[in-house]
This record gives structure tokens, sequence and C-alpha cells, in this order.
């Protein structure tokens, strides 16, 4: 059995609960809260799951509220340089896409166990559930995950505790087994018992959360990746508009809607070049980076092109200019042919 690395009583035992919104974390840190366990609420932060705007005020924050419901405050740690480092060759393979389950977990406990002796914390509680997700959810890799990041018997996963090994805070007598969870495969019919039991209404929907497990966000990042442009400005642009390869070196984000149209201006940056049509025609904005030359200016004004409205006019005059120059230039031209726009789209 590994050395608690904490040494005081059963009063006043203090445990780092990991919170991602979803319903699983907040049932398992209500779970602990319910024995006496003094909670710290942690969010680890990836551009990839639900981020807590810093901007924005507490109490339109999903996680926030979460936290304060807790009756506790949230603790955000952005890790998201550190994630985009295992992202390039997790030892432990992905999923069905993009999606390093096991390592990012061991990240985030990794992460977790070097804090515990800052926050004066015994163990670790996150809201897994055994069965849950094939990869990273059977028992040999809870255990594993747990041991790789130096948690042994530390992590405690109550909502599944009672059909797994006894953890050191329930050996120990910090916690009660008897008041742990048998909870186990994919069904999410006690899970939503349980929170209505609790008068727990605000939580994520299953299968939400993360983009790594959707396949055409996959298809985006492994083009970024395969073209050595794996960075936190280049994954945000993934999010966003209809994505297109149109050099070794450059790539162009067409808005597919009005408000995405606004967020690719908010999101370029110096040398990026922007695109858009003429105020005689509705249509997209379009966020052009990498490097350009005169011929990909004009490929990318004909595929925005494309997506404009036709009104009656073949050629169509688009705007372009590259940051941060205000000068703007235009070029009048025309749609690009549909197989080509297929053949360039991510």
């Amino acid at each position: 059995m590994p050395t608690p690395i904490h040494n005081a009583s059963c009063k006043n035992i203090k445990a780092i609960t990991l919170i991602s919104g979803g319903l699983d974390s907040i049932l398992a840190a209500e779970v602990i809260k319910e024995q006496g366990i003094d909670i710290i609420p942690l969010n680890f932060e990836i551009p990839f799951c639900h981020r807590v705007k810093k901007n924005s005020s507490q109490s339109k924050n999903r996680l926030v509220l979460v936290a304060g419901k807790l009756g506790k405050e949230l603790k955000v740690i952005d890790v998201s340089e550190d994630f985009l480092k295992l992202l390039k060759n997790p030892r432990y393979g992905f999923g069905a896409n993009m999606n390093p389950c096991i390592d990012c977990k061991i990240l985030m406990l990794t992460k977790a166990k070097e804090l515990m002796k800052e926050w004066d914390a015994a163990f670790v509680v996150t809201g897994e559930v055994l069965g849950q997700r094939p990869m990273s959810q059977h028992k040999e890799a809870l255990l594993n995950i747990a041991k790789r990041a130096g948690l042994e018997g530390l992590v405690l996963r109550p909502l599944s505790a009672k059909v797994l090994p006894e953890t050191t805070p329930e050996k120990e007598g910090w916690v009660r087994r008897d008041k742990l969870l048998d909870f186990s495969g994919r069904g999410r019919r006690r899970q939503i018992e349980l929170a209505q039991e609790l008068g727990i209404k605000e939580y994520s929907q299953p299968a939400g959360g993360c983009l790594l497990t959707d396949m055409e966000f996959s298809k985006r990042l492994k083009d970024i990746i395969s073209h050595q442009e794996l960075n936190i400005d280049n994954v945000e642009l993934l999010k966003f508009g209809r994505h297109f390869r149109i050099s070794g070196k450059a790539k162009l984000v067409v808005g597919r809607e009005e408000k995405e149209n606004e967020q690719l201006i908010n999101l370029a940056k110096e040398n990026d070049y922007l695109f858009s049509p003429d105020n005689e025609l509705a249509g997209p904005t379009s966020l052009g980076r990498g490097v350009f030359n005169e011929e990909l200016v004009r490929l990318s004004c004909r595929i925005t092109s494309s997506y404009c409205d036709h009104n009656g006019k073949i050629n169509k005059r688009i705007i372009y200019r590259m940051l941060p120059d205000k000068e703007e230039r235009t070029l009048e031209v025309s749609p690009i042919e549909k197989t080509q726009l297929l053949s360039i789209r991510i």
C-alpha cells in the first residue's frame, strides 16, 4: 500500500475533485462531500473541451455554477500546452478518432498530484465509471492510469468504488466504502436517478464534451499536425467554418453563418488574410493563414465567391486585406468548380 500523502486524522481530510461539468464528476463530488470530505473542485482546461471563459460573469459560467452548488470555488488550471505535446505521440494511442484518452487522464492526474501537497489534499476524486468508455475505463486501464500518474491507491472513483479494488482513503477510514456506489457499464439511468435524488439539474449531456471524439474535427486536426502547424491559435481556428488546404503552407477557413464570420475576424492574427464579398452581395468572411502569393490570394477569393449569393452574377467582387493593413483590395473572380472545391476541402 502506498504511503498516504496526507498524514492528518480523519477530520478535515481534503480531496482534489476533478470537475468536467458532466454529470458523473458532479455526482462523484457530491458523494464524497456527503462523507464530510473537504472537496477542492478542479477543472483542467484543454482547447478541445468546455473552457471557462475568463471574461464571462461567474453567474453565467456553467462550471463556476457547478462548483458554487458544491459550496466551493472552482480552481482552473490550463494544461493546453502540455496536452498538445502529448497529442503528437501519445504513449497509449488514440481512440476511434484523435482522442488520446488514457494519456489525457494520466496527464491530468499527474498535474493533480503536483497540487496535492500545495493544497494539503489527501487523495484525488474522479467521476469515472467502470466500463463506460471502452478505451480508458475498463478495470486494467483505470488502475494503470492511477499508477502511471504516481497515485496508485490514491485515486477514488466513488461511482464505481464497490466494483474496483479498495483505495487508500477506504482502507484508512477517511471514507466509508459502504457509502460508495457500484455503477458500471454505459447506461445512464442510475446516474440520472441519483441526480434527481440529489437535486442536481445543471450538467452537460454525455458525449458532447470532447471535440477529439468528433470525426470531422479530427480530420482537421490531423491536417495541421501533418503540416507542422499544431499550436493553440490554429486549434482554436479548427472549431469554426469550412476548412480548405490550399497549399502545403497555407489554408483557408470559410465562415458558415454571420456568427462564425465574426468569430473568424476575432481569431485573425497578424499576417492572416481576410476575404469577404463587396456590399452588393451576401456571403461569408474567410480567413487565410500561412504563406500566400498572388495565386493563392486569387484562389481564396474564388473559394469565398463560391459561397456567396449569385444575385444574377457569375463573377463576383471579393474584398481582401492582409492584417494588420487596413488597405483593402478587390478581385473580380468566378466561383471555383465544385469538384475542385471538394478536392481541397478538409
